[in-house]
This record gives C-alpha cells, structure tokens and sequence, in this order.
C-alpha cells in the first residue's frame, strides 16, 4: 500500500488542522490505519487508529479527547483531525496500514508507511 500524508502546517496554539491520508489500495476497506508522530530528538510514538470497519478507534492519552480519527473508504481516505493543537504536538506526523494487526498503538505492527506531514504549533 502506497500511503500520502498531507495538511500539515503552522498554526498556533489552540488552532486546529486535518490532516489526510491517501492510501493507493483498491482493498484499502480492509485495512487498519494508524497515525504516528515522532518530534526531533524522540522516538516515534502512536497517536490515533482505526480499524478497518470504522467502528474502533484508539487514541493515545496526550490526545484524546482533541483528535478524532475517520476514514472514508469511497475515497480511500483516513483523516486526523487535531483540535486545541498544543506547542508539544509539534512533529512530523505518519500514516501507516497493515492488514491484520493485533496491537494498533504498536508501530512496528504496521508495515506501510507514509512520507511524513510536518505539524508545528507555535506558543
């Protein structure tokens, strides 16, 4: 699977972004769908899934409750939706998929990645 990151950008503190993520897979429906991030000098951390129903979602503590998770399987699409953006979630953010996986807050469960969308909150 071939994944697109995209909507990253500046944006201040308490501000809001989306971010989308499309997948090339015809099957993309079957698919579980992740978002990491990883901030200079930290290790990549997990952020948000969704199963490939649509009907389990995780999220991460340091978001929950701001971020919301969705795909649209007509257009091949999951989306990040960050609200109340906070200077600490500055990072470049990654979509990733895998077919089967046990553990969706685990990155090295999934086994396609995209490129990358920069994220910067200024305080």
């Amino acid at each position: 699977v071939q994944l697109q990151a995209s909507g990253g950008g500046l944006v201040q503190a308490g501000g809001s972004l989306r971010l989308s993520c499309a997948a090339s897979e015809r099957t993309f429906r079957t698919y579980n769908m992740g978002w990491f991030r990883q901030a200079p000098g930290k290790e990549r951390e997990f952020v948000a899934a969704i199963r490939w129903h649509g009907l389990r979602t995780y999220y991460s503590d340091s978001v929950k409750g701001r971020f919301t998770i969705s795909r649209d399987d007509a257009k091949n699409t999951v989306d990040l939706r960050m609200n109340s953006l906070k200077p600490e979630d500055t990072a470049v953010y990654y979509c990733a998929s895998r077919r089967y996986i046990s553990r969706p807050s685990d990155p090295n469960e999934y086994d396609s990645w995209g490129q990358g969308t920069l994220v910067t909150v200024s305080s």
